[in-house]
């Protein structure tokens, strides 16, 4: 095999390729370019490459997202979003970043970054995999109670409805609200409110 099927076979496994992942493999990233230009890849996004006709998923954002910004975790707004949570629809990608980490370089798609320390940055995330992509979520209770502890970046009232429609459709249980809640330091602002969805 050449290395330029071999980088289309990459392609393939991958969904969105970056230079560094042809690099890291020991052959030459101007075979992406080479490629683009002989109509094998698209260019997704700068510095992105995928198949022509490969299906592109509803979360092809959060793929780039997630391949570009090795650290970034989808978070909050973005979150409720892929998890079917409340009505707010994002008009930027919400991630979460550890806090000193240098802020990601995107020209797009548009990012908002929240800086979290310890287990409240690492604890909770869900790394799933959309047609061979990885995408790294907060699970719905981590996110539930994120939109608490950041109350005052998205508004209480979204925090609120988030809890109720989570709770309503079964995507959290109480102990695991409880153990997010404790690990932001929430419980005393979630308690009211957890008491009133489960009367």
């Amino acid at each position: 095999m050449t290395q330029s099927a071999h980088i289309l076979e990459l392609a393939r496994q991958l969904r969105v390729l970056r230079a560094e992942d042809v690099r890291n493999q020991g052959w030459s990233p101007q075979l992406l370019i080479r490629l683009h230009e002989a109509g094998k890849l698209q260019r997704v996004s700068r510095g992105l490459y995928g198949l022509p006709d490969a299906e592109l998923s509803e979360h092809q954002t959060l793929i780039e997202v997630c391949r570009r910004v090795p650290k970034a975790v989808v978070c909050l707004v973005s979150a409720l979003h892929f998890h079917e949570i409340g009505s707010q629809l994002p008009h930027e990608i919400w991630i979460a970043m550890p806090e000193g980490s240098h802020s990601p370089k995107l020209s797009y798609p548009p990012l908002r970054v929240s800086r979290l320390r310890g287990t409240a940055y690492s604890e909770g995330t869900e790394v799933l995999t959309e047609r061979g992509a990885i995408i790294r979520v907060y699970s719905a209770a981590k996110t539930v109670a994120d939109c608490f502890k950041f109350r005052n970046k998205i508004g209480l009232d979204v925090a609120i409805e988030a809890l109720k429609d989570a709770w309503i459709s079964r995507k959290v249980t109480m102990p695991e609200l409880s153990h997010f809640a404790k690990i932001n330091r929430v419980e005393h602002v979630m308690q009211p409110y957890l008491e009133a969805v489960t009367q």
